[in-house]
């Protein structure tokens, strides 16, 4: 007689970007060994793939690729499984900002960090009277790259092979070159004639981009002085 099959529970969410909601279920065991493994290694292929395989594991609802996902999905929805998964609360040291050196302990409900949006952001980039640079969302190696490099050493190329990544098209009144059209070569090499001014508001996509983040009080019992700590990006609640 075959052994019986554990009834795994699913839940549902509703995606920052697109308000859709889906369905889901938290990971297994054999899934958390996965993800514990890849993060021991210190590669980013074996973090994108291992952070890949459970999302698209878990995730319930047909249709849903995600490749495709803007990284705050990734973050919102990887958080919110991992809370279904371990617990409803994460534990997180905070160093007390006035001192820089004593550790705070916290629990934080997961149901309490959202995606937080900036007015500011578009992606809709004016270069000059004419034209304008569309923006997309980096991709989920781009994330994971970003969230778990060991490596903090970015330099210029790096930043321009990330902004090239994340072009979509670039377009006047006449004429549209879609990123599927050129080589990333040629991105890379039409950002280079940018000025100063072009540059920083093609920068300004990625820095008023949505993001996880929560605010949190905090009172150093050191010194009994109270700061107020954002905790942005999913490496902030990762425990």
């Amino acid at each position: 007689m075959p052994l019986p099959t554990i009834a795994t529970p699913s839940y549902e969410l509703e995606l920052p970007s697109t308000r859709k909601t889906i369905k889901y279920r938290p990971f297994l065991v054999k899934e958390e060994k996965l993800l514990v493994l890849a993060l021991e290694s210190e590669s980013n292929k074996e973090i994108s793939n291992a952070i890949k395989a459970v999302l698209k594991n878990c995730i319930q609802t047909k249709g849903i690729k995600v490749e495709h996902l803007p990284t705050f999905d990734i973050e919102y929805l990887f958080l919110n499984i991992r809370g279904k998964s371990i617990g409803e609360e994460i534990e997180v040291n905070i160093t007390a900002p006035d001192d820089g050196i004593t550790q705070i302990p916290l629990k934080i409900a997961i149901e309490d960090i959202k995606v937080k949006r900036n007015s500011e952001h578009t992606n809709k980039i004016k270069l000059d009277d004419t034209l304008v640079i569309e923006m997309k969302y980096p991709s989920l190696d781009e994330f994971v790259k970003n969230n778990f490099d060991i490596d903090d050493d970015k330099n210029i190329d790096q930043s321009f092979d990330l902004i090239a990544s994340c072009v979509d098209k670039i377009y006047n009144e006449e004429e549209v070159w879609s990123s599927s059209d050129v080589t990333k070569n040629e991105i890379v090499d039409f950002l280079g004639q940018m000025n100063s001014i072009q540059f920083k508001d093609v920068e300004k996509f990625f820095a008023t981009m949505p993001k996880l983040s929560y605010d949190v009080k905090v009172k150093n019992p050191k010194t009994n002085v109270e700061s107020t700590v954002v905790l942005e990006g999913l490496t902030s609640f990762f425990a």
